[in-house]
């Protein structure tokens, strides 16, 4: 199966009113786990790599290139992500690599400011077939510096996805990033009009703190993306520890970072089909 182009998916989901996940890339074994576990439900999957992930890497390349190398030997459709930019010359940088789809993260700056540098990242994009995703309206937790409770106004998103040609957009409604227990509650009936006011896919960032209920009850509302991290980076760091404390002797790597490994299948594989289920 060749490398997938992001909007392939993303058009495919919401054509279906169905989710589509997208999982956070830590290294190369989240990578595999992630790819593991949609072939195991027979689903397409968006592998993420982050601005914060590509720092802890010392680069773009390292990750980026074996992401998109286990992307392209994978069995189902599998694209391959920027997430949360906010540095705009690393967005046009992954689209230069190949990346399928970028996220410029501008949601810190002043709306006007914000419009015009993810316009420019944008034009860069189209030019090079890559899609786009945006962020309006700070999503809470990200590094302290988005402020819980902001809520995304529909028209201002409409006005900012006109002003920007993004192709999808991240938008706030009650989710928090890296979150560990699952208690967020969603402001559904402002995804029901944020979807009714935008031409484009929204994306729920923070997913990691929202119950399976209310996800599918978002996707029925109207979101498309529905991106995870922290709660898939919990089975897979329980897994480390549990075969650290069982053998204290052991020094090869590979051993324990193949069981955190083998512990993420099974839950990318049910969230994805959770997603995937048709609205009813």
């Amino acid at each position: 199966m060749t490398l997938t182009p992001t909007f392939d998916l993303m058009k495919a989901a919401s054509a279906a009113g169905t989710g589509i996940g997208a999982f956070n890339v830590l290294h190369l074994e989240t990578a595999e786990a992630i790819v593991a576990g949609a072939e195991v439900a027979g689903l397409p999957v968006i592998l993420q790599v982050s601005e914060n992930c590509v720092k802890y890497h010392g680069g773009l390349e390292p990750v980026g290139l074996a992401t998109l190398a286990v992307a392209r030997a994978a069995v189902v459709p599998v694209a391959v992500h920027l997430d949360h930019a906010e540095d705009p010359d690393l967005a046009m940088a992954a689209v230069d690599l190949g990346f399928g789809s970028i996220m410029y993260d501008g949601a810190h700056l002043e709306f006007a400011e914000n419009v015009a540098t993810t316009a420019r990242v944008a034009e860069y994009a189209r030019q090079n077939s890559v899609y786009v995703e945006a962020e309006l309206g700070k999503v809470g937790g990200k590094d302290g510096a988005h402020a819980p409770g902001v809520r995304t106004d529909p028209q201002e998103a409409a006005d900012f996805v006109a002003a920007t040609g993004a192709d999808a957009l991240a938008v706030a409604v009650g989710s928090s990033h890296a979150m560990t227990e699952r208690s967020a509650e969603l402001d559904l009936e402002l995804i029901g009009r944020l979807r009714d006011a935008l031409s484009v896919p929204l994306v729920l960032h923070g997913s990691s703190g929202v119950a399976d209920a209310n996800i599918a009850a978002a996707i029925r509302a109207g979101m498309t993306k529905i991106n995870v991290s922290t709660h898939l980076n919990g089975f897979f760091t329980r897994a480390v520890r549990e075969a650290l404390a069982n053998d204290p002797g052991m020094v090869d790597s590979r051993k324990y970072l193949g069981a955190g490994r083998a512990a993420m299948v099974s839950e990318v594989s049910r969230l994805l089909t959770l997603f995937a289920e048709p609205a009813q």
